[in-house]
């Protein structure tokens, strides 16, 4: 009796799937209908602006003939301005530099980290190039200052 009652219900569920799948399907065929209407609607209107804002051809004026050219003499050279240099990107190690030289009292490794962006392992590598610069010393265990 058990194993009737599961099928049944089965065969339920299954035909009420069915049902929703048929009401779906007629819903996307009326969306798509609509859809083509619109775009019937656009290559219209598209077709109607472009007889509008095509150009007329007109008559082209004749050109009357130059005189001949005569000889100019050469320009000076002018010297050119000086462009200034556009600021180059600063690095990874400017940047760590930088964050560093604001804090007084030290900043901390997770300081490094929201500040800049990167990852722990590229912070620890860039803190040990500005040490062995001689650019910045450690406080105490990852807290560091500038020199």
């Amino acid at each position: 009796m058990v194993i009737v009652n599961q099928i049944d219900g089965s065969c339920r569920k299954q035909k009420r799937g069915e049902t929703e799948m048929k009401k779906l399907k007629k819903d996307l065929e009326a969306i798509s209908k609509t859809l083509n209407g619109l775009v019937q609607k656009v290559q219209q209107l598209q077709e109607q602006i472009g007889e509008e804002t095509k150009p007329t051809k007109k008559p082209k004026a004749k050109v009357a003939k130059k005189a001949p050219a005569r000889k100019v003499a050469a320009k000076k050279a002018v010297p050119k301005k000086a462009v200034p240099e556009k600021a180059k990107p600063a690095t990874a190690v400017d940047t760590v530099l930088a964050i560093i030289k604001r804090y007084k009292k030290g900043v901390g490794n997770a300081v490094l980290l929201e500040k800049t962006g990167y990852n722990q392992k590229k912070i620890s590598n860039l803190v040990f190039k500005l040490k062995k610069q001689g650019k910045i010393k450690s406080v105490d265990r990852g807290v560091y200052v500038k020199v």
